[in-house]
Parts: C-alpha cells; sequence; structure tokens
C-alpha cells in the first residue's frame, strides 16, 4: 500500500467525483481509478459507492477516512521532524490564518505572546476559512487562526480539535455616509429594487456567518447583491467606491468608522459577534508546540472557566 493512494482516497472523498478528484491530484482520471481500486483491493472491501453522483464513501470508506487523514498527517510530521533535527533548527510554528485576521490581528497577537528570551520562528499561510480548514486537517499547519460564529456550531469538532478563544470581533453592515438613505432599518420602507449588497463567496468564513444570520431571521433584508469576494479588504475598498453595503470587521475597518468613511446600515439587530479562535489538532505535536500551547493557555482568565483573556 502506498501513501499516496491514501492521498487519493481522501481526496476523492472531499470531492465526490473521480475527475475532480484526480485534476486535484494532478494525475490523469485512469492512473486515479487505478490507485483507488488498489486501495480497495488492499483493504478488502469497496471504499465508495459509485452508483449516484457526487459519489460517497460506503460504511468501510467512512471507517477508513480519519485513519487515513491521521496516518497522513503524522507522515507530514514525522517529515518535519526529520529535517529540523537534520538541519538542527528549533521547531518552527507554522499558522494558518485567514486574510483579515492575518492584517489585523496575528502581528499585535503573536508578539504579545513571544517570550522575549526564547523567540521562536514563525511560518505564517493566509487564506480563505475553507482552505486554512484543509490545512489543519491534513496536518500541513500547527495552528488555524480565524474567525468564529459563536452562534454556529464549530465546523472542526471538538473530538478531534481543541480550540481557544483568543479575541472578540464584530461584523457590521456598513456603507459611505452619502449612501446612508439606501439602506434604512427593516421597520422602513427601502428601495423597489432592492438593496445593492456586497457578498462574500462561499470560501470565506465570515460569509457563513452573513449567510447563518440572514437565513435566521424572521425578516430578511431586500437584498440585491451586486458583486461577491472572499476578502474583506477588498469589499471595504468597493464599499468605499459606493458600490454598496457590506457587513466588515470591525477589526478590519474600525479606523474608517471612527473617521467617518463608513457608517453602520440597517440597524443594530443586524451586528454580529464573533469570536477569534485558535484551533490545532488533538494529536501530540512535539514538545515546543505544546509548549505555546501551554503559554497560549497560560492567557486564560481563571474567572472565566474557559474563556481566555483578550490579548492586544
Amino acid at each position: 500500500m502506498e501513501s499516496g493512494w491514501l492521498e487519493d482516497f481522501v481526496v476523492l472523498c472531499e470531492t465526490g467525483n473521480f475527475s475532480r478528484a484526480a485534476a486535484a491530484r494532478n494525475v490523469t482520471q485512469p492512473a486515479f481509478s487505478r490507485h483507488i481500486q488498489a486501495l480497495e483491493t488492499w483493504a478488502g472491501a469497496p471504499l465508495f459507492d459509485r452508483t449516484r453522483q457526487p459519489i460517497r464513501p460506503t460504511a468501510a470508506g467512512r471507517a477508513l477516512l480519519p485513519v487515513a487523514e491521521a496516518v497522513l498527517r503524522q507522515l507530514v510530521r514525522a517529515r518535519e521532524q526529520v529535517r529540523t533535527a537534520a538541519a538542527g533548527d528549533s521547531v518552527t510554528l507554522h499558522f494558518a490564518a485567514t486574510h483579515s485576521l492575518s492584517l489585523t490581528f496575528f502581528p499585535g497577537w503573536i508578539r504579545a505572546l513571544e517570550d522575549a528570551q526564547h523567540p521562536f520562528p514563525i511560518r505564517l499561510d493566509s487564506d480563505t476559512m475553507l482552505a486554512c480548514e484543509g490545512l489543519l486537517t491534513q496536518g500541513l499547519c500547527h495552528f488555524l487562526l480565524c474567525h468564529s460564529d459563536p452562534a454556529a456550531p464549530l465546523r472542526l469538532n471538538g473530538q478531534q480539535f481543541d480550540s481557544r478563544k483568543v479575541g472578540r470581533d464584530k461584523l457590521v453592515p456598513l456603507a459611505r455616509p452619502q449612501d446612508q438613505g439606501d439602506y434604512p432599518p427593516l421597520a422602513e420602507p427601502g428601495p423597489s429594487e432592492g438593496i445593492p449588497y456586497l457578498a462574500y463567496s462561499d470560501v470565506s468564513g465570515l460569509g457563513r456567518a452573513v449567510e447563518r444570520c440572514l437565513a435566521e431571521a424572521t425578516r430578511r433584508p431586500p437584498l440585491r447583491c451586486r458583486f461577491t469576494s472572499h476578502l474583506s479588504v477588498v469589499l471595504r475598498s468597493m464599499v468605499l467606491d459606493g458600490h454598496g453595503m457590506a457587513w466588515l470587521p470591525l477589526s478590519l475597518v474600525a479606523p474608517d468608522v471612527e473617521a467617518g468613511r463608513l457608517v453602520p446600515v440597517l440597524g443594530e439587530a443586524w451586528h454580529i459577534p464573533l469570536d477569534v479562535r485558535v484551533f490545532r489538532l488533538r494529536d501530540p505535536l512535539g514538545p515546543d508546540i505544546e509548549a505555546f500551547w501551554a503559554r497560549l493557555t497560560d492567557t486564560m482568565d481563571p474567572a472565566a472557566g474557559t474563556e481566555p483573556l483578550p490579548v492586544s
């Protein structure tokens, strides 16, 4: 059995389609299909139900998936440890973080946690929420820093992942002051053609929070989507340029609000409180990584139970 077969298996579970999975693995579809068949022969059971689309793992496939993911993470971690030992270097803390927090939160937060006597090397990969979740799930980073909607279940479940709340934020619907009249509270009539709205794409964690809020509303604003992006910094620029309103994190736009360049619209009922959380796998991560996690845990407020102190 080859480790590459396990990687193919995990990607096929994620995509549910042989063509897309083969493209993601950069192999031809016939070669990819042979890898899956070879893995099924090794396992002694069919791993996928091929009778419907998208294809789904069988009971045997579902049983293999968490094992395959754990094996691949251990292989990645072993390679990192061997390379670190060979080079004689200290371990590099590898973070994945969403774009907005990479810009606004991460620099000050990590500076407050660093030990001046023993600074540690750091690597930060900034990407979409979906991509960052993939890095953590595959063991390709140690920690994920992201926004989390406290009103929605955690997507990274507590059996496989641990997390700490390290800050707070808020999504607020904002527009330019001169456009404020186009976005009245719901008690007042709005534009008959709908409210110009700049939305997050499906891969955005902030977009998930906005969609959850809209889905649960008893009366949804008459939004008319004019533009979509996964980047809050892009939506901010579009709002400032007068293209419409958007839900933006205060950590990014607080200076714009204080200077009066952006103003809240729709009413305070549409403000969405957010947590800022650090996630990790529950697998042992090595002494240096565990030491950082213990230092992070030490910022917890004993009087607040599991709630850590805000780090600024």
